[in-house]
């Protein structure tokens, strides 16, 4: 087997301005543990997550740390997507050959090999390989940081539990307009990942064309996004501007029940993008829904597709990044392999739909 075909998310490296304000987000808010921490005069790290959800939060107080470099730059937000393999070394000779960026050659620390190469924009991909693979917490440990006692200590302060996101689904990949094909190119030829979907959304005045790829192993997907530009600026156009170039936009963790979860994420005091009512009123039209009621839905803002393998439901926080940049998506999958795309022009209907309504109604006033 190729040392590029088992890749997996192993974490997603933040870079936080703000370590414990970072911390206490992700384990008040989405329920995850520490489960290991690291402090010196010049960095904190602290590792946060649950099941296969891992976070490690860097904050970096030397303006010569590529975390700091990155905060400074665009704000707190993901600069590594690092990928867990049986060679980390291997695994990194075989991207360089192929053409992927050389950022940092394979080093081993703690019993962990890690090699970083380059990605999109800022954001890296680290290979890690850990030499205790199947030993209790060694699928966890990370060079230079300390476990917690009891290996899921410091949990949340209760807000968190019951809730049931368990993985990362996706990435969506915000880039500058041209660099869609030459950045899907690039993980086909460095990393041997396939493109899955490719789609050209049009909404109003505005456009996107979007295009995915997935690794070998089916493990990590991510959505590349580019605007364009000869229409009517958009919510990529935003991004790109406000973000200082091509970054991750959202991340999208995956639950086994999406109703469940987002009303515990509520009453965390998470908030999620409002939906209009006049979208639940077209949902019986669009598809036959297969889990959750229509009343469910409306109740919690939660939006549901269908493609051709199956339905999905999804929803999205709002951003509470300074920038108004980043922001998290919860995901149930039932059979559908897409990315709910659907839902965008079926908003629009729904917006639509509402104005005509509130301008019937100043009509008739």
């Amino acid at each position: 087997m190729s040392p590029l075909g088992d890749l997996r998310v192993d974490h997603v490296g933040f870079a936080v301005g703000d370590l414990a304000e970072a911390t206490s987000f992700f384990v008040n808010n989405y329920g995850l543990d520490v489960y290991a921490r690291a402090t010196d005069d010049t960095v904190g790290m602290a590792a946060v997550g649950r099941e296969g959800i891992r976070l490690l939060l860097t904050d970096a107080r030397g303006s010569d740390h590529p975390a700091s470099a990155y905060v400074q730059r665009h704000g707190d937000g993901v600069s590594d997507i690092a990928l867990s393999t049986a060679d980390a070394a291997a695994a990194y000779a075989e991207a360089v050959r192929r053409g992927a960026r050389p950022v940092a050659e394979p080093r081993e620390r703690d019993g962990v090999v890690t090699a970083t190469i380059g990605a999109f924009g800022d954001v890296t991909h680290t290979f890690v390989q850990r030499a205790g693979a199947g030993e209790q917490g060694a699928d966890r440990s990370l060079p230079g940081l300390t476990p917690m006692a009891g290996g899921e200590a410091e949990a949340g302060t209760g807000a968190g539990a019951g809730v049931g996101l368990h993985t990362i689904d996706h990435f969506a990949v915000c880039l500058e307009a041209g660099q869609l094909d030459d950045t899907v190119a690039y993980y086909e030829s460095a990393l041997d990942f396939e493109m899955v979907f490719t789609e050209r959304i049009v909404v109003g005045g505005q456009a996107m064309d979007s295009k995915v790829v997935q690794s070998r192993s089916g493990a990590v997907t991510l959505t590349l996004i580019e605007p364009d530009t000869s229409r009517e600026p958009g919510q990529i156009d935003k991004f790109i501007k406000e973000h200082g170039g091509g970054g991750v936009q959202h991340i999208a963790f995956a639950t086994d029940d999406i109703v469940r979860d987002v009303s515990l994420l509520g009453a965390n005091g998470l908030r999620f993008l409002s939906t209009p009512g006049t979208y639940y009123e077209q949902v019986p039209e669009r598809l036959d829904l297969r889990r959750h009621s229509v009343e469910a839905l409306r109740e919690l803002n939660i939006l549901v597709d269908e493609d051709q393998d199956g339905q999905l439901l999804q929803i999205f926080t709002k951003s509470v990044h300074p920038r108004g940049t980043l922001f998290f998506e919860v995901i149930e999958r039932l059979g559908a392999r897409t990315f709910g795309s659907g839902n965008i022009k079926a908003l629009y209907s729904a917006v639509e739909l509402e104005m005509e309504r509130a301008r019937q109604e100043d009509a008739g006033a």
